[in-house]
């Protein structure tokens, strides 16, 4: 005998904001970690992001505050916004530290960085080559680092699909305790 399998039916309600992938504490929000989803009417909670209410482009750049499960629906209490309370301390893996270090477009790769993007740093300085002569050495003294903000800015302009890119002065770095002092140092000599 056989048995008909169950149709599966699209929820009938409004969509709602929920995560592509598990988004654990500290991460940043970038438009491919979250989207909107059909969600059944009765189930929608008023802590839930709902499309048409929600603006997409404002949550870009909040960080995750409490961990979210794949599929699951994206609260307002779960992520922290750039100048909210809390938000560094939500951005920083436990144990870890904020530094933030000056850059030019040239160091900076001319504004092609953005916060969640992993960096490696280049120490250059002048060591004296005798006769008068300076030479310039420069060495990768630090590798993949996650950058937390770009001056003051922990989110990534979006317009027409594309994001922009803008120059900064500053590079806002997640960092161990002890690798925030040879950052200092770097400073100071290179």
């Amino acid at each position: 005998q056989a048995i008909a399998a169950p149709e599966l039916v699209a929820p009938k309600g409004p969509k709602i904001l929920v995560a592509q992938r598990a988004l654990p504490v500290g991460t940043i929000i970038t438009a491919d970690s979250i989207s909107f989803q059909q969600w059944p009417k009765q189930m929608v909670d008023k802590a839930y992001f709902v499309d048409g209410d929600t603006q997409m482009d404002k949550l870009l750049g909040t960080v995750v505050r409490h961990p979210i499960m794949a599929g699951e629906p994206v609260t307002k209490g779960a992520l922290v916004s750039p100048g909210d309370r809390g938000f560094l301390a939500a951005a920083l893996t436990p144990g870890m530290r904020a530094v933030t270090i000056p850059v030019s477009a040239k160091t900076g790769v001319a504004g092609f960085i953005f916060p969640g993007d992993r960096v490696d740093l280049v120490l250059t300085q002048s060591v004296s080559g005798g006769e008068n002569q300076t030479l310039r050495a420069s060495e990768t003294f630090l590798a993949n680092l996650r950058v937390l903000a770009t001056d003051q800015s922990t989110d990534s302009e979006v317009v027409d699909g594309k994001t922009v890119v803008r120059e900064f002065r500053t590079v806002t770095l997640e960092v161990t305790p002890k690798i925030a002092e040879k950052i200092a140092v770097a400073q100071t000599i290179g």
